[in-house]
C-alpha cells in the first residue's frame, strides 16, 4: 500500500538531490532508505528516478508519485498543525538566539518561511552581542539558542554537522599547502569573533592540545573577519557555508585542518518547558529541511 512516508521520501528525494542527503533529511540509514524505495519500485514494477543522474531526474512513475505528494503533504502537514494549536492554544513568542555568528544568512529564509507555517507565533531575534548565550536560556531572555549543546539542563535537538575551514588571503604563506596541520598555525595571528577560547573549536581542538603559540585578534561580523583575512592581517576559521561564496570569487581562500578536516555539530537549545511545543519543534523542521536543500557540505544530525 502507498503510504504517506513513501511521498515524504520521494520529496526528500527532490529536495535534498541525493540518496545520502535524503536519508539525512528523514532520520534514516542510507541502507533503510534504499530499501523503502526498493520495495515501493517493486510494487510499481519499474524504477521511480534516475540513479546516476545529478541532478536526481525522476521517471514518469515517480514524476507522478511527486505530484501526490505535493498535493497531499502539504494539507497533511496543515492539518497537524491546526491540531497542534487545539491542543497547545495557537499563539506563542519565540526569542532566537545565536551562538553561530554566521548563522544569519541561513537562518533568514527560515524564519520566513516559519511565519508563513505559524503566523500566530512571535518570533523574533535576541539582539546584540551574547558571548554565552546558554544564560539567556537561564535567565527567560530567550527561548531558543542555535549552537552549542549545552548539556543536561536544557533540551537539545540535532540540526546538521559542518567542516570548518582555514581562510586566508591569496598570497599568504600557507596558501600552496593542500591541508593545515596544527604546527602550521605556530605565531599566526588568528582572527576570531570575541568569544572565549574553549569556544572555539580550533582552538579546543588543534592549537591548545599541540601547544601552539599565536595571537589573537576579534572582530564581531563575519565580514569584517574576513575583510581583516583578506587584508593579510590574520588567518580565521569559519564554517564551510559562511565562505563559500568568498571563495568562489577569489576574494580569500580555504584550506582544510588535518587530514580528516575540522567537523563541528550544530544544536537547537531550549529550556525543559519548551521541548514539546510543536512551534519549537516545527522550527528544528524547517531548520533541517531548508539547509539540507540549500548549505553545501553539511551533514544532518540524527
Amino acid at each position: 500500500m502507498l503510504e504517506i512516508r513513501h511521498l515524504r521520501t520521494l520529496s526528500a528525494l527532490r529536495s535534498a538531490g541525493s540518496l545520502v542527503r535524503a536519508a539525512q533529511l528523514l532520520n534514516l540509514t542510507q541502507s533503510a532508505l534504499s530499501h523503502q524505495i526498493k520495495l515501493l519500485e517493486d510494487r510499481y514494477g519499474g524504477p521511480l528516478f534516475e540513479r546516476k543522474s545529478v541532478p536526481i531526474g525522476f521517471t514518469a512513475t515517480g514524476s507522478r508519485l511527486l505530484k501526490l505528494a505535493d498535493m497531499l503533504l502539504p494539507e497533511i502537514e496543515t492539518a497537524e498543525r491546526e491540531v497542534a494549536r487545539l491542543m497547545q492554544g495557537d499563539t506563542g513568542q519565540l526569542r532566537v538566539a545565536l551562538e553561530c555568528h554566521t548563522c544569519f544568512d541561513w537562518l533568514m529564509p527560515v524564519m520566513d518561511e516559519f511565519r508563513k507555517r505559524w503566523p500566530e507565533v512571535e518570533i523574533d531575534l535576541v539582539s546584540g552581542f551574547h558571548s554565552e548565550p546558554a544564560d539567556l536560556l537561564r535567565s527567560g531572555e530567550a527561548d531558543l539558542v542555535i549552537g552549542s549543546a549545552y548539556g543536561p539542563e536544557f533540551s537539545t535537538f540535532p540540526l546538521f554537522r559542518f567542516e570548518i575551514l582555514v581562510v586566508m588571503a591569496q598570497k599568504h604563506r600557507l596558501a600552496q599547502q593542500r591541508r593545515l596541520s596544527a604546527a602550521d598555525f605556530e605565531g599566526e595571528t588568528l582572527i576570531t569573533y570575541p568569544v572565549p577560547e574553549e569556544r572555539i573549536d580550533l582552538i579546543r581542538e588543534v592549537l591548545n592540545p599541540a601547544n601552539v603559540h599565536f595571537q589573537r585578534r576579534t572582530a564581531e561580523l563575519t565580514v569584517a573577519v574576513l575583510q581583516l583575512v583578506a587584508s593579510r592581517r590574520g588567518i580565521a576559521a569559519l564554517p564551510n557555508w559562511a565562505i563559500k561564496n568568498y571563495v568562489d570569487y577569489d576574494y580569500v581562500i580555504a584550506r582544510p585542518v588535518g587530514e580528516q578536516g575540522l567537523w563541528s555539530d550544530l544544536f537547537v537549545s531550549v529550556p525543559e518547558t519548551q521541548k514539546h511545543k510543536a512551534y519549537v519543534l516545527d522550527f528544528v523542521n524547517v531548520i533541517r529541511e531548508q539547509c539540507a536543500a540549500s548549505l553545501d557540505g553539511i551533514k544532518l544530525l540524527s
